[in-house]
């Protein structure tokens, strides 16, 4: 279980990498457009994916700042957005690598930002959430990517890929 969860950190990362890649090629006005996406542009959705991974890191690590909302904008600048993505990577990496099996079956409590209340929950199924959050609102910001600068601009986020090009996921290339 732990070798899943060090390869969706990687994963994560990977992602993150080839998707602000391509969000550098977006013209600011398109950037900054809202498109009827659920955290209306792509700089809001890229916001909400750090948001997101900052709130449930503080619920891991008990470190970090929590967010004011939602749907707050952390970073105006993208530089400065990325930058903060880089580093929410490299924290997230780092914490998964200190998790060992048993730390998996621990109970984590915390407090929902949406309708407040106190929640106690396996640590795993909370990482499951925590990883999928991340790909469903990265799929958002794709659809976006899509639109804006075309399909074949847009990279592949395909876990496969990933796993091809990293050789994790206990993947091998046969012939």
């Amino acid at each position: 279980m732990l070798a899943r969860y060090r390869m969706f950190a990687g994963y994560n990362a990977w992602c993150n990498e080839r998707l602000y890649d391509a969000a550098a090629q977006v013209a600011e006005a398109d950037y900054r457009a809202n498109r009827g996406a659920f955290f209306g542009s792509l700089h809001g959705t890229l916001n909400h994916l750090l948001v997101g991974d900052r709130i449930w890191m503080r619920r891991f690590t008990g470190q970090g700042e929590v967010p004011p909302s939602l749907d707050a904008i952390l970073y105006d600048d993208f530089a400065q957005l990325r930058a903060a993505r880089r580093a929410e990577d490299g924290r997230i990496h780092q914490y998964i690598g200190t998790l060992n099996d048993d730390d998996l079956a621990k109970t984590i409590r915390y407090r929902t930002v949406v309708n407040p209340q106190d929640i106690e929950q396996v640590l795993a199924p909370a990482l499951d959430h925590f990883f999928n959050h991340q790909t469903h609102h990265r799929g958002q910001a794709h659809a976006l990517l899509s639109a804006i600068i075309g399909n074949d601009r847009t990279p592949s986020f395909d876990l496969i890929i990933y796993q091809r090009e990293t050789g994790d996921g206990a993947l091998r290339k046969l012939g």
